[in-house]
């Protein structure tokens, strides 16, 4: 199969080739890995090549499900793939391998993929660009010197740069949703509840992480959560009602919808001119396809709401470093982790529980005021992020930083975050470096909204810029019947890089 023919295609229309025997789950594995092979040297997207184990799944014969056959990538966290390392991005967990598939990725091969690798990622999924020091960083196919984003940036990477046509990721924070923007990509976070996360995780971060995938195509992200959504057992959220039908959303017109839109940074306060005009341009597209547009700016009190995040964020990895012990037998130690990481769980671990109970009372407020402000209005739009993809490095921390940060290894903290001058100065100094160019993903975590980050503009330069649009609480069928129509008035699928 040539690559130009493989590309050419969606995952979605490889599974109907596939099934009609016009192509063979093999020879599509074969295309797969020689692009791999190809434009991983480039683009440091997979850290694990599956190719031979892949080989081995379709001798023995794949699940009847909706993809047989198509290759598929998952990323190295927010799921675990039986037989193989699940190193979050962390020297701590580098040799770890996990027994067994967790929920959704059960569900994956259920639906027919085969796996061909897994995906780069920073550690614990905390930064919104992907330079894990384990892996080193994962590289835009649009442009090598700049971020993919984070933290699925493996997988956008991946699928941006043509391996595979649709990828895992996992949405914390915008850790879907960003990466898209980046490379150029429709990334969907559905609502909270809506995918499983067991059988080793409850839920993670307060319940704002979300699993799904980035994908060139509407289709195959509607069709990938029609397969794989629904409560696994346990589970301490009842899935969303409504309609599940996403499949058929995308071909039933939205009708006139009030929307409103924003060009505001919600936790952050500068917004580059070129994202700005990007939502700009998407509120004109949509009031040209029909819709009732006018601007309304989100109730979210950006400081306020931006420490809770770090402070629920820093619990949870606290948590996580904790967790390495019981998987590994090995006590923690500060080389094994990265700066930021370690320090995150220093702050995790000194936090009260009325601090860590407070961030949430906040959470929960503006989640309110939220849902209040969708009384009257169907859909909301905003930038995605809130400026281009950065340099690689260019997030990274310098040197004063990298001295202070190594200072606070060693010191035993007796007070917390919010009362040590020392941990407030170095919170801020990391919030400055990830909220404030991307400050309106995080939102829609807290409040369990869906959302998704839309293609539709580029930089002068030639990068691209994501447009975020959000909906209510369970409303993914009427997210996915707009990206079908945008999908249809400004097609990007075909609009590929040239590694």
């Amino acid at each position: 199969m040539k690559f130009s023919e493989y590309q050419a295609m969606d995952a979605t229309a490889l599974a109907k080739f596939l099934a009609d025997g016009t192509l063979t789950a093999a020879d599509v594995l074969e295309t797969a890995q020689r692009r791999l092979q190809r434009v991983n040297p480039l683009i440091n997207a997979v850290i694990l090549d599956l190719y031979q184990p892949g080989r081995q799944q379709i001798a023995a014969g794949l699940p009847d499900g909706p993809f047989q056959g198509v290759p598929f990538l998952v990323k190295d966290m927010d799921g675990t793939l039986a037989g193989t390392p699940a190193a979050a991005g962390s020297r701590s967990l580098r040799d770890y391998v996990y027994d067994h598939d967790s929920e959704l990725f059960h569900r994956f091969r259920e639906a027919g993929v085969v796996f061909l690798g897994k995906t780069n990622c920073p550690e614990f999924g905390i930064m919104a660009i992907t330079e894990p020091e384990l892996h080193g960083p994962s590289r835009n196919p649009w442009d090598l010197h700049h971020t993919p984003g984070g933290s699925s940036g493996g997988s956008a990477a991946a699928v941006a740069a043509g391996v595979v046509p649709v990828a895992h990721a996992g949405d914390g924070g915008g850790s879907i949703r960003i990466p898209a923007a980046m490379c150029g990509l429709f990334g969907f976070k559905p609502s909270r509840g809506r995918q499983p996360l067991g059988p080793d995780i409850s839920e993670a971060w307060n319940g704002q992480v979300v699993p799904h995938v980035v994908s060139r195509s509407v289709r195959d992200s509607a069709g990938f959560l029609a397969a794989t959504r629904g409560r696994d057992i346990g589970a301490p959220y009842d899935e969303p009602g409504g309609d599940h039908d996403f499949l058929a959303a995308l071909d039933r017109p939205p009708g006139p919808l009030h929307v409103g839109f924003s060009t505001k940074a919600m936790l952050g306060s500068q917004m580059d001119p070129e994202c700005v005009t990007a939502v700009e341009q998407a509120a004109e597209l949509m009031a040209d396809l029909g819709h009732d547009v006018t601007e309304v700016d989100l109730p979210v009190n950006g400081e306020e709401i931006a420490m809770a995040y770090l402070t629920i964020v820093a619990a949870g990895v606290a948590a996580s470093v904790a967790l390495t012990e019981g998987l590994t037998g090995v006590p923690p130690r500060p080389e094994q982790f990265e700066r930021p990481t370690w320090f995150l769980k220093q702050v995790g671990e000194v936090l009260s529980a009325k601090e860590l109970e407070l961030a949430k009372f906040a959470v929960g407020s503006m989640s309110r005021a939220v849902a209040h402000s969708f009384d009257n209005m169907d859909i909301h739009i905003s930038a995605t992020t809130a400026f281009p993809p950065a340099k690689i490095g260019e997030l990274g921390l310098g040197r004063l930083e990298k001295v202070s940060l190594s200072a606070l290894r060693r010191i035993s903290a007796v007070t917390g975050p919010t009362t040590d001058p020392i941990y407030r100065q170095a919170l801020r100094q990391l919030s400055a470096e990830s909220l404030a160019r991307t400050p309106n993903t995080q939102v829609f975590n807290m409040t369990g909204q869906p959302a998704m980050s839309v293609p539709l503009a580029m930089t002068a330069t030639g990068l691209p810029i994501g447009v975020q649009f959000a909906a209510r609480f369970g409303a993914e069928s009427l997210l996915f019947s707009v990206a079908s129509q945008l999908e249809e008035a400004r097609p990007w699928f075909d609009r590929v890089p040239q590694l």
